[in-house]
């Protein structure tokens, strides 16, 4: 750090005493926490940290493919969609050498996300945490397990939230967490942590030409693709044709409005022949309720539509300029993603 605090309060430029260059108590007691921080994070979480190898069929040996981590001591992990894509064989070898072999459970390619299932029992696992606590210039933790690299680990902010990511295969994938955690190829799939531990994201991806950017999805997505894929084997969403993020609504119009809930989805684009733009949905309206829930997040929309019979009308809650208004929509059945 270039500026120091002195003990006294007052502001050391560094012109005295031991030279320029020395670091000031406090700030050492400060980098000492934050280094305590991270290492108790890597002790606690580095075991459940694996590294995933794969093989295509007809195309040689297996080779390593990307991290992961692992969420259940049953061996259930979480990983990214395109590190899996079109696996014939996978293992996944531990922090400690011990590889073990592993199955796809399902993958869902418009959020990059894939579930595994390691063949064995009584695993280190690591929790999910709930992502959406998160603040931009909060201390994050990047873990990975690249082949030859074990533990890999990086340490940054959150940058911003609700970004907007085009994953490999052309979706738009949305709610994304940027950070300043630099990423390393063969750590996609690994978590981002908060400074206890709980895994807030899985990285997906960086930005080839850029210094210091990553991105990771969100917990709470990661969370609602891992129960509809234990639950049904896949993603089962439904289909209104628009892209979203959540913002907070102004106090204002929260009070003099009655609004559900401070933060709503903007439409941030509708499809013209999609379902939303045919019942009356607009680019720049703010979704507040799906069948009378409030809708604070994107995930909170992906999780109604979700439960919402697929072929029935649901019924839409939004706020266009200073008007609630309420439209009768009709999802459809976004089509399933192959392996």
């Amino acid at each position: 750090m270039d500026r120091k605090v002195a003990l006294t309060g007052g502001v050391d430029l560094g012109g005295g005493g031991r030279g320029g260059d020395a670091v000031a108590p406090a700030d050492a007691e400060l980098l000492d926490a934050y280094s305590r921080a991270v290492i108790h994070v890597v002790e606690r979480v580095g075991p459940a940290v694996v590294n995933i190898r794969l093989a295509h069929a007809g195309r040689g040996e297996p080779h390593g493919a990307g991290s992961g981590v692992v969420i259940a001591p049953d061996g259930y992990l979480l990983t990214n969609h395109h590190v899996v894509q079109g696996a014939a064989h996978l293992s996944v070898t531990f922090t400690d050498g011990a590889a073990v072999a592993a199955e796809v459970v399902g993958s869902d390619a418009p959020t990059d996300l894939a579930v595994l299932r390691a063949h064995s029992s009584g695993l280190p696992y690591a929790a999910l945490g709930d992502s959406a606590r998160l603040r931009a210039g909060q201390l994050v933790i990047a873990m990975g397990n690249p082949l030859g690299f074990e533990s890999s680990v990086s340490t940054g902010v959150v940058s911003a939230l609700g970004r907007s990511l085009r994953s490999q295969t052309g979706r738009l994938i949305e709610n994304i967490i940027q950070h300043a955690a630099p990423l390393n190829p063969g750590n996609s799939g690994g978590p981002l942590l908060d400074s206890r531990g709980a895994v807030v994201g899985i990285n997906t991806a960086i930005i080839a030409r850029a210094q210091g950017i990553g991105f990771a999805i969100p917990a709470r997505t990661a969370q609602w693709v891992l129960s509809q894929i234990l639950a049904h084997g896949r993603v089962r969403r439904g289909y209104l044709g628009i892209g979203g993020r959540d913002l907070p609504v102004e106090r204002r119009l929260v009070r003099a409005l009655d609004l559900p809930a401070e933060r709503a989805v903007e439409v941030m684009s509708a499809e013209p022949n999609g379902p939303a733009y045919r019942a009356g949905v607009r680019t720049g309206d703010f979704i507040l309720a799906l069948n009378g829930q409030a809708v604070q997040y994107v995930d909170d929309l992906h999780r109604g539509l979700s439960e919402s019979p697929f072929g029935e009308a649901v019924r839409i809650e939004l706020l266009r300029r200073t008007r609630r208004m309420v439209f009768e929509v009709v999802p459809e059945e976004m089509e399933a993603t192959a392996r």
